[in-house]
């Protein structure tokens, strides 16, 4: 099974953020058993290291929270078509219709999510 990685689970799961912190433990977990294929958006990444800099006040932490993403998860291209397909798409957060772009662009069979209600309009699991 492949699944994309919304932007909190990542940053739940590496800063340890409560009160989700266990969920996004097991799908790392997941992940790491081989159970599941896990994807991010490679705007997500930029996002990821942005935030942990910003949060952690450290930029070796960032890299490593960074470095240790980009190893455990396959980073699916933000491209022409991704970002035209977010553009027309008619959802009002251009962050979230990326996802939901690189989603359906990846055939994922599922996006993981602590905000179910900003991809109401994928046709992907949730």
């Amino acid at each position: 099974m492949r699944v994309l990685l919304d932007t909190n689970i990542i940053l739940d799961f590496f800063l340890e953020r409560e009160p989700f912190f266990q969920l996004a433990s097991e799908v790392f977990e997941a992940i790491a058993a081989e159970r599941i294929e896990g994807l991010i958006s490679a705007s997500s990444a930029t996002d990821i290291f942005y935030i942990c800099k910003r949060q952690t006040q450290n930029l070796e932490q960032a890299r490593q929270i960074l470095t240790q993403t980009l190893t455990l998860l396959s980073v699916c291209p933000v491209d022409y078509t991704v970002l035209n397909t977010a553009l027309n798409s008619g959802l009002v957060d251009f962050e979230d219709a990326v996802q939901i772009a690189c989603a359906v662009a990846q055939q994922v069979d599922a996006i993981v999510t602590r905000n179910p209600q900003d991809f109401q309009t994928t046709a992907a699991p949730l």
